[in-house]
């Protein structure tokens, strides 16, 4: 069994409260053998400290979501900081722009946004990104920061092809998920058809966006296997080699060694 690397999860989540140390004692079996876990707010990048030091296979992300910029200050800011220099913290994430909800004011998404980015040139992290109906301003955001500059992997990418060849161009990943796997992921399956192998990152999102045919039901880390499958069938190559390019791909953009 080829070795499964979920990048961007969220086991924090309430969706986990009844079976989270049952169920991530069972990964390896599953041939689950790294996380990271991705928090969206400060309360959550506490509970990501508290799983990356609980379980060795575990990485986290320490980052505010566009939805949860209006909480953030000079002062608690600091947290995303301190966080972020733990030596299991890989990233900073998820940040970006989400003009869907909009819970935050648009300008105040976009200070934290620019914020945040500064942080990971400053610490030298990868970035994850959260772009959702925010597709102009993400990317004119991403270049005025300096763009190629930048490690980053576009999270849960949801646009087109066009938009796509632009990130890919500065070097980028993108986050692909249970969505390709949905009658209408139109979109993103000819996404996936079009980008190169290497630069797939395989990812849950876990609980939400669960894959065919679990659609609907929480989602976890090892039903990675439905968007492997997925994939390997639009590219017209085997699971097994999906599998291995995503691994490698997620241990380069993480900065890990890919042998455990």
């Amino acid at each position: 069994m080829k070795k499964i690397f979920d990048t961007h999860a969220h086991y924090d989540d309430e969706a986990f409260d009844s079976d989270r140390e049952e169920l991530l004692a069972s990964m390896k079996e599953q041939g689950v053998e790294r996380i990271v876990n991705v928090s969206a707010n400060l309360r959550e990048i506490q509970e990501t400290l508290k799983l990356i030091e609980r379980f060795p296979f575990f990485y986290g992300a320490a980052g505010v979501h566009p939805d949860d910029t209006k909480e953030l200050n000079e002062e608690n800011f600091e947290q995303i900081r301190r966080a972020a220099m733990h030596e299991k913290m890989v990233a900073i994430g998820e940040i970006g722009l989400d003009y869907y909800w909009d819970s935050s004011d648009r300008e105040t998404q976009k200070k934290w946004f620019l914020r945040q980015l500064e942080l990971a040139r400053e610490l030298d992290k990868p970035v994850i990104i959260h772009s959702r109906e925010a597709a102009q301003d993400t990317l004119e955001l991403i270049r005025q920061a300096g763009g190629p500059d930048f490690s980053m992997v576009i999270h849960c990418f949801s646009y087109s092809t066009e938009l796509a060849r632009e990130y890919l161009n500065m070097g980028y990943y993108l986050g692909i998920g249970g969505v390709v796997t949905y009658k209408n992921g139109r979109k993103l399956k000819e996404v996936v058809s079009y980008m190169p192998l290497d630069r797939i990152l395989l990812e849950t999102d876990a609980p939400y966006l669960t894959p065919v045919p679990f659609r609907g039901k929480r989602n976890s880390s090892e039903k990675i296997h439905y968007v492997a499958e997925e994939i390997a069938r639009l590219k017209n190559i085997s699971q097994d080699e999906v599998l291995e390019a995503a691994w490698n791909n997620a241990c380069r953009f993480y900065r890990l060694n890919e042998q455990q």
